[in-house]
């Protein structure tokens, strides 16, 4: 990574924590993390939200219960967040990784970061940015999550490093704390659907900012 991209990403950070401040971003539990991850995938927070109360209606919002349930009931609660069998299939195969590794979800607490992520990454359906979501919100873990408004706003204000370079830049510019890294996922995903997903770039704060 070069110098340059170095300042300006932290240009960028220090630049969104002072527009926006503290931002509540995934409140819930582990679990509902986890499961929020995964429907999310596609589809609108808000039928995230109708999915995750529909969940927790029918008993369903843990990995210990997604373990045993029947694959329709899953699909029938989830039904409003589009692609159903396949987000299904998706949270029973997380499940299935939980309770056959770890046991529990209290119990994947205890092992490090880079384990729980290869293990993550194991699973079908879980790529890196779900892989981090979870790390980073629901084990509060110095993961940092990189999506497509992140690259999106990188591209803009000139920072060229690829997707998969992105992920070590930032995690070598922000403090090693799990809320500094969800803060700053938070601001880039507000500042993004304000400006970018309303194509305010002549608006923009961020193009022009100098280290």
């Amino acid at each position: 990574m070069s110098v340059s991209s170095s300042v300006k990403v932290r240009c960028i950070v220090r630049s969104l924590a002072g527009h926006y401040g503290g931002i509540a971003w995934w409140p819930g539990d582990t679990d509902e993390v986890m499961i929020g991850s995964i429907l999310t995938q596609q589809t609108r927070w808000e039928n995230v939200e109708r999915a995750l109360l529909e969940l927790e209606r029918r008993g369903l919002k843990s990995m210990h219960s997604l373990h045993t349930a029947e694959k329709q009931d899953i699909e029938d609660a989830i039904r409003c967040t589009g692609f159903y069998r396949i987000k299904a299939q998706r949270l029973q195969s997380l499940a299935v990784h939980v309770m056959d590794a770890y046991g529990s979800v209290d119990e994947m607490r205890q092992h490090p970061t880079v384990t729980l992520r290869e293990g993550l990454l194991g699973v079908k359906g879980i790529g890196e940015e779900t892989a981090d979501s979870i790390l980073c919100f629901g084990f509060q873990r110095t993961s940092f999550v990189i999506d497509a408004y992140t690259e999106k706003i990188m591209q803009c204000t000139g920072v060229m490093e690829k997707r998969q370079e992105l992920k070590p830049l930032f995690e070598t510019v922000l403090a090693p704390d799990p809320k500094v890294y969800r803060q700053t996922h938070a601001h880039i995903v507000e500042y993004a659907k304000g400006f970018c997903g309303k194509k305010r770039c002549s608006e923009c704060i961020l193009v022009n900012l100098n280290g």
